[in-house]
């Protein structure tokens, strides 16, 4: 697969320096999915939602880990008046004049298994007296080497674990949508690339259609002047010109149209000429081998299981509402001293043990009616996603079978175009020595038409239906493979 990708960006790359000065390039199929998934704007588009998921996801990892933080205050200096009370009562203005530096280290870590956070903390802190009795010394310090503090509700909603369980699915889920995205692109590729290719023949058609409308217009005039044809018919061949002139200035009209749109998703200024495929993807699908390729690669089964946890989680969360206990506990030293290696000495210890309780006494029922209402909306996904699963199955296996089926509906299309085309060769021959009718030979024009149209319709379906496989089981079953990516090198 790697080898067949380079070798179309080679070509799509020549094929775009050999036309660079010229005013048309000729593009196949391949090369048109190539250039829509590396410069359309759809592509840029879902790269932006993957580059955004994959932070995201970084984001999440970086919960885990171990989080430093450096907190400190520049010198501040303080002068002013405060009052203070005696102990007879009365009041005084104490002036206040002095310097303060503090700073501190600070490390916290989230415990995964009870959902509670565990920190770390060292600190420092100077001070500097300008005036007043300074008998203890003029600087003082403060240390506290160390202090060790627990957070942990006891019965609070563990959000870590929650996270641990629904971020990884977020982001595989990201990743299945990234490539999603990409064949959806092709998807559009397809539908402009055939849109051109249909109005081109449609141009074509129109052309031939002129001329053979004026070669008969003339033979007509001619059979009418030997009296083998009536005049009616003369002015019926004549009405067939002008009717096919109008279609020539609609069709040229629609080409130049769907020219723009395909021109525009490309993002390139030439004018293209689409190649037709001259080969289709010789694969029969068996319908419970699609259906596992897709419950494990694409989107869709990832969502359900994100979603089924996220209303658990709903309920988790609306439970511990009921009670919520949180115990906060702190263990450290702390010294003070005129010089800042003594306040390293003598170390005091500072114990602190908190247990904070909040439990509703009279709510009126309102925290049991929240778990109800999480409850039924929990109950209310799960059926959600149980019909939504049996619509995609029943998508999957109908998709399954009109790409099944297409094949024979492509060869039939095929054989009736030669057919169609033969047919009305015939009646142009026949009608010119006066054996059929103007109105015969206007239905074996329609009738060509019409299939060399439905051919083209055909074989766009196959193609359509191939990718829209590809877009839903992200498999590739040309070369029986996942379709995947290098996400690490894409996101940078």
């Amino acid at each position: 697969m790697k080898t067949k990708t380079l070798v179309l960006m080679a070509v799509c790359l020549l094929t775009q320096l050999g036309h660079a000065e010229g005013d048309t390039l000729r593009l196949s199929l391949d090369e048109c999915i190539l250039m829509a998934r590396r410069q359309s704007v759809e592509a840029t588009v879902a790269l932006g939602e993957l580059k955004s998921a994959y932070w995201e996801w970084r984001s999440h990892k970086a919960e885990l880990l171990p989080e430093v933080s450096l907190s400190a205050n520049t010198p501040t200096y303080n002068k002013r008046y405060s009052t203070y009370q005696r102990e007879d009562g009365t009041h005084s203005y104490v002036r206040n004049d002095y310097m303060e530096l503090d700073g501190s280290i600070h490390v916290s870590q989230k415990i995964g298994f009870t959902g509670g956070t565990l920190s770390v903390e060292s600190s420092l802190d100077w001070l500097r007296q300008m005036s007043g009795d300074t008998n203890g010394g003029r600087n003082q310090f403060m240390s506290m080497p160390i202090a060790l503090t627990l957070s942990q509700p006891l019965f609070g909603i563990n959000s870590v674990k929650w996270n641990r369980r629904i971020e990884p699915l977020r982001y595989r889920e990201a990743k299945a949508s990234f490539l999603t995205a990409t064949e959806q692109v092709a998807m559009r590729a397809i539908s402009l690339f055939f849109n051109l290719l249909l109005a081109n023949e449609n141009m074509h058609i129109a052309e031939q259609n002129l001329q053979n409308a004026e070669k008969l217009y003339e033979v007509a005039k001619a059979k009418r002047e030997m009296g083998s044809i009536s005049q009616n018919d003369v002015l019926q061949m004549r009405l067939q010109m002008l009717n096919a002139q109008s279609a020539l200035t609609s069709t040229e009209s629609s080409r130049k149209a769907r020219m723009f749109e395909l021109k525009a998703f490309l993002d390139v200024e030439e004018d293209i000429e689409p190649i037709v495929p001259d080969n289709i993807p010789e694969v029969t699908l068996v319908y419970d081998e699609v259906l596992n390729h897709a419950l494990e690669n694409n989107a869709f089964a990832t969502t359900m299981r994100r979603r089924q946890l996220q209303a658990d989680e709903s309920v988790a969360y609306a439970k511990a509402g009921l009670r919520n206990i949180t115990l906060y506990a702190q263990v450290g030293y702390t010294g003070t001293a005129p010089r800042m290696n003594d306040a390293y000495r003598d170390l005091l210890s500072k114990e602190v043990v908190q247990v904070g309780v909040s439990l509703p006494l009279l709510d009126w029922g309102k925290r049991r009616g929240q778990v109800k209402v999480a409850e039924s909306n929990r109950e209310i996904v799960r059926n959600q996603l149980r019909q939504q699963s049996q619509e995609f199955r029943q998508n999957l296996f109908v998709l399954t079978e009109q790409f099944n089926h297409q094949r024979q509906q492509l060869r039939i299309a095929e054989e009736a175009d030669t057919i169609a085309q033969r047919r009305h060769h015939t009646n142009v021959e026949t009608f010119k020595i006066g054996s059929i009718s103007t109105l015969e030979l206007s239905e074996a024009q329609t009738a060509k038409d019409e299939a060399r149209q439905n051919r083209i319709t055909q074989l766009f379906n196959y193609w359509y239906y191939y990718y829209q496989l590809r877009s839903i089981t992200l498999w590739d079953f040309e070369n029986n493979q996942n379709i995947n990516a290098d996400f690490e090198t894409i996101v940078r």
